[in-house]
């Protein structure tokens, strides 16, 4: 008799065994990392959110008697004269397609679009083009900026008081009011919420 096939013929259920041991441990692990992370864990650190931070966990929403008006965290494209305007938006506001325009510095068809946005609020504001604040005529690197930086509200304020019959003074405390100061002092700038600044200018004239 053939002694290596002896051999072969014994350590075969050994290996068939070890193949099925094997298999199995990898198909418990797999449903035990699928359930875990892919499931327990998300669900987990969601309802960790919900009640750490319930505002921010239901998308910060701005609501007002009872009615939610937008988020404090998703511009809107506001288009009436009687509302201060939101920073331009390479997604046209829509946060699911957030994202920057991806065009360089040097890129020509940029300067162009800025330049002609520059010229368009400089008219719509009734001041010098030179005067328009660079938010103004550019995107953020992710297309959804909620906030203007006092300049950028300021140079709005005479157009939105006129066309609302307010005296500018009113719309200036109003703009001082609703600006925000760098988080803990020295993180960021100072900047204004649009959303929040026109509901506040709604609210002034009821």
């Amino acid at each position: 008799m053939n002694v290596s096939a002896l051999h072969t013929n014994a350590t075969a259920p050994a290996v068939e065994l070890e193949d099925r041991t094997t298999l199995r441990a990898s198909l418990v692990l797999t449903v035990v990392v699928l359930a875990g992370f892919g499931f327990l864990y998300s669900l987990g650190a969601a309802a960790l959110g919900r009640v750490v931070f319930p505002h921010q966990a239901t998308g910060s929403l701005v609501v007002v008697d009872g009615r939610a008006r937008g988020s404090e965290w998703v511009p809107q494209p506001f288009a009436d004269a009687r509302y201060f305007h939101s920073r331009p938006s390479a997604a046209n506001y829509d946060p699911m397609a957030a994202a920057g325009s991806n065009l360089a510095r040097s890129n020509p068809d940029l300067r162009t679009r800025m330049d002609e946005l520059r010229q368009e609020v400089a008219r719509r504001e009734g001041i010098a083009p030179a005067r328009v604040p660079a938010e103004l005529v550019t995107q953020s690197g992710g297309g959804m900026d909620p906030h203007l930086s006092p300049a950028g509200v300021q140079v709005q304020v005479a157009r939105v008081a006129g066309a609302r019959g307010l005296d500018v003074a009113a719309v200036e405390r109003l703009v001082s009011a609703n600006t925000e100061e760098p988080q803990f002092g020295v993180l960021g700038a100072p900047r204004v919420n649009v959303l929040k600044l026109n509901l506040a200018l709604d609210a002034l004239e009821e």
